[in-house]
């Protein structure tokens, strides 16, 4: 039987007679793994900070857009020729399955003024649903009625962005501000959302979907919008919506069998998938290069113990000789290699998280650590001590105790 007690001890003994060349050895080990603790750490966050972009622009959406509109040969883009309108939003709405909500939406760019100060910004013609559908919140004030869009009111809700850069730290409310020739009252502001990649989601203004029809654009075909936004009632029923909706409004467009769509349809849920996957690619690459430095850890391991072996081989015989078998002697050297491992383990989780938290707070950038790669950082270095200590302790145990005393 295996006495482990006094194995651990005498490996112990035996690392603190070489405390430098222990630390330098155990040196590889605390790099690799910090560096996949930093690596999943920012990767981990990212990936979160991805997830509550998608969430703050609302989930299982299917954004609506009209037909792109040619000149000169050269296609403009969707949403350039007005092919929707809000009779296509009304049908969808009450024929659709798996509907929630629908927001029609008519936006364009326009230059902003509040006093001396003015702004570029995007006006979006909106219907009540809408801050439901794109989960905006009031921050104050109030948002719009039935009234206000039944009589084209001139009144506004503006993103944090346009206050901060017509307003500063003046209240908005009940200012008058001006889109384009049109004076707008503020009603409202809107909570803060921040950037969705290039895009500031704060960086807009929200203004009846009648009163920009009728007084802001203007339009040779009433009623028309560029997008409808509809929110399904879950990722099941997206696709059920997206494959009515697609008949509905061929329908009622009389498009021919063999026409094309005059709409595009986009699902966000496909978007959101293919950013999460490549997120989350990106860390697991991230994780696999700090992982090779563990592996260069663990040949460091695997070199050092067998020039132990080398130095020690009178002490092999010795042990041998007074009654240690081959397999004391292999466990000596996997123990000792192991705890090179788990000590240079724990120390590289410690420094892994500090640095994480640091990078976090010098760079703005999201972290998020968690107990898993924690555990699987840790478990990995013990087995790197393993894997890599076998063999010189598989050699030593393989010493003729008489040539190892004879060895000088």
């Amino acid at each position: 039987m295996i006495d482990l007690k006094s194995t651990l001890k005498i490996a112990l003994n035996s690392l603190k007679v070489n405390k430098m060349r222990s630390a330098l050895t155990s040196l590889g080990i605390i790099i690799g793994v910090s560096a996949v603790i930093i690596m999943l750490a920012i990767g981990s966050g990212a990936n979160k900070k991805v997830q509550e972009n998608m969430e703050s622009m609302g989930s299982n959406l299917l954004t609506i857009r009209s037909a792109s509109a040619k000149s000169g040969g050269v296609s403009m883009g969707m949403g350039t020729k007005p092919t929707l309108n809000l009779k296509d939003a009304e049908a969808i709405k009450k024929n659709a399955r798996g509907v929630d909500a629908v927001a029609p939406v008519l936006s364009s760019g326009k230059q902003v003024m509040y006093g001396n100060q003015n702004w570029s910004t995007t006006v979006y013609g909106i219907t009540l649903p809408y801050l439901y559908v794109k989960n905006y919140e009031i921050n104050m004030g109030r948002a719009f009625n039935f009234e206000d869009e039944r009589n084209a009111a001139k009144i506004a809700i503006i993103g944090s962005t346009v206050e901060t850069e017509l307003f500063g730290d003046v209240n908005s409310i009940g200012k008058t501000i001006r889109v384009g020739n049109v004076p707008f009252k503020v009603i409202g502001t809107l909570k803060s959302k921040g950037q969705m990649g290039p895009m500031d989601q704060d960086d807009l203004i929200f203004i009846p979907i009648t009163t920009a029809q009728r007084k802001v654009f203007g339009t040779d075909f009433p009623g028309s919008v560029n997008q409808i936004i509809v929110k399904a009632l879950g990722i099941e029923e997206t696709d059920i919506a997206q494959k009515d909706i697609e008949e509905i409004l061929r329908k009622r467009h009389n498009l021919g069998k063999t026409q094309e769509n005059d709409f595009e349809i986009r699902n966000s849920a496909e978007f959101q998938e293919k950013m999460k996957s490549t997120v989350q690619t990106f860390a697991i690459l991230l994780a696999s290069i700090a992982s090779v430095s563990l592996i260069v850890g663990g040949i460091g391991i695997m070199n050092i113990m067998l020039v132990s072996v080398t130095e020690r081989t009178k002490e092999i015989g010795i042990r041998m000789a007074i009654g240690a078998r081959a397999i004391d002697i292999r466990m000596q050297f996997l123990i000792e290699a192991l705890i090179l491992s788990l000590i240079g383990g724990l120390i590289g989780v410690i420094v892994g998280i500090v640095i994480a938290l640091t990078v976090g707070a010098l760079f703005d950038t999201p972290v998020l650590i968690t107990i898993s790669p924690i555990l699987l950082s840790f478990g990995f270095s013990g087995l790197v001590g393993i894997g890599f200590g076998y063999y010189p302790a598989y050699k030593a145990s393989l010493l003729n105790p008489i040539d190892a005393l004879r060895y000088e």
